[in-house]
């Protein structure tokens, strides 16, 4: 019989790592890879939050001018934040989310141009009205 007690020999320690292996340095400022990610994930989710403002920003300042621009973007609600957070995981997580999104965003941009489309035509009315008032 054998003694059931483990022992170094019989214990997996999980994948062998050579004595080349173990020397090479992991890239980045920490010697721990576990860190590095969590830096480079935190680098990136900030450099896309300040490229977002951005590009918010200059789709807006044509519109509106720089400083309405930029109080436009820094006073958004924490209900915009969280719908565009939740819309871009959704989006990011699959196929089917980023077609859901798409979808949901095309409805949007065809309901906004029908609106316009309407007002002007009610603008329209409104003038001619207007005209025929004044025969």
């Amino acid at each position: 019989m054998t003694d059931p007690t483990p022992t170094a020999e019989t214990l997996d320690d999980g994948p062998q790592v050579s004595r080349a292996q173990s020397d090479r340095s992991v890239p980045g400022p920490s010697p721990l890879p576990t860190s590095n990610l969590l830096l480079a994930d935190i680098a990136m989710r900030a450099g896309s939050y300040l490229l977002r403002d951005v590009i918010e920003r200059k789709m807006l300042k044509k519109r509106y001018g720089s400083q309405e621009a930029r109080a436009m973007v820094q006073n958004r609600g924490i209900a915009h934040k969280a719908a565009s957070l939740a819309a871009g995981k959704v989006a990011a997580k699959s196929p089917v989310g980023a077609a859901l999104v798409g979808g949901v965003i095309l409805t949007k941009i065809i309901f906004d141009r029908g609106g316009r489309r309407n007002q002007r035509k009610r603008e329209a009315d409104r003038k001619l009205l207007e005209r025929a008032q004044d025969e």
